[in-house]
């Protein structure tokens, strides 16, 4: 037995005629005829009552078409199950972020694909740069929201921008610098600086050195921390000061202030990063999603 001697069981049951059912399903009235027949022999007892104008459902008929409806509609979707899986429309994305960094992007990203997505489940996963790198490489995370990678760490990578940040200095309200309107990498050297992990985070200490040798100076780190929250919350104690996203500017309120540079370094550039070899079908999709965000 086939799905279409269902099929065309069910559509003659509906119609009541074969020629109907004929026109109905564009096959020939007699190949119908016979698919009938094919499938009343198969199982061994008659579905129709037949005449010269019309066919009426047996007893058996009756129970039969029940069936039959219900093996069409679990096809069907499975059918549409599958399709959506195969075009990217259901299923689950692990995506990876850094919070500081994606505090006004992401929001926009997510609604933006589960609007057009409803059907798949987003799972976030708040990392650190590195950790993101690794599972991006061992496909953990399908997709990272992060400063773009440099250097050697772009291999097998793809990245698309979404937001660029300027560097701001993070000073306590009452700290001696916050009178400022803007401020040079030569003032905030001898300051005790308040930064993010060396172990979790160690191309951030590299590009920071970066910037103060570029100035003839050295950064004096004197606390490292796991995440954004804890440096604003130890800036805010008034323990250093810290190098941080504009990004941060939504989130710190009257809690610290934020101190242009000058003169102004290169943005920081926030975006979407994945692995080139694990582009799929979702993935394609969700950074689809996310590029209007730019």
């Amino acid at each position: 037995m086939e799905l279409r001697h269902l099929r065309y069981f069910v559509a003659v049951a509906e119609e009541e005629n074969v020629s109907k059912a004929a026109l109905k399903l564009h096959v020939s009235q007699p190949g119908i005829s016979r698919q009938m027949r094919d499938l009343e022999d198969e199982i061994g007892f008659p579905l129709f009552e037949r005449s010269a104008k019309s066919v009426r459902l047996t007893a058996a008929g009756k129970v039969f078409l029940s069936g039959a409806c219900e093996v069409l509609e679990q096809t069907e979707a499975v059918v549409k199950k599958a399709r959506a899986a195969a075009g990217g429309t259901t299923g689950e994305i692990n995506v990876g972020y850094a919070p500081s960094l994606t505090v006004q992007i992401l929001p926009q990203v997510l609604r933006a694909f589960q609007e057009q997505f409803p059907q798949v489940r987003v799972a976030l996963h708040d990392l650190s740069s590195e950790e993101m790198l690794m599972q991006l490489g061992t496909k953990r995370l399908q997709v990272a929201l992060t400063v773009r990678p440099t250097g050697k760490m772009m291999r097998g990578l793809s990245f698309l921008e979404l937001a660029r940040y300027a560097m701001m200095v993070a000073v306590a309200p009452g700290h001696p610098l916050a009178k400022l309107k803007a401020i040079t990498l030569q003032q905030v050297a001898p300051e005790p600086l308040i930064g993010l992990s060396r172990k979790d985070y160690p191309e951030y200490h590299v590009e920071t050195r970066k910037l103060f040798a570029a100035v003839g100076r050295k950064p004096n780190f004197a606390e490292e921390h796991e995440g954004g929250t804890s440096i604003i919350a130890a800036v805010e104690a008034g323990r250093g000061i810290a190098l941080v996203p504009s990004s941060q500017a939504c989130i710190v309120g009257t809690r610290v202030k934020l101190l242009p540079l000058k003169p102004a370094l290169p943005p920081i550039l926030v975006g979407a990063v994945w692995l080139k070899e694990n582009e799929s079908e979702l993935v394609k999709r969700f950074i689809a999603a996310a590029s209007p965000v730019k």
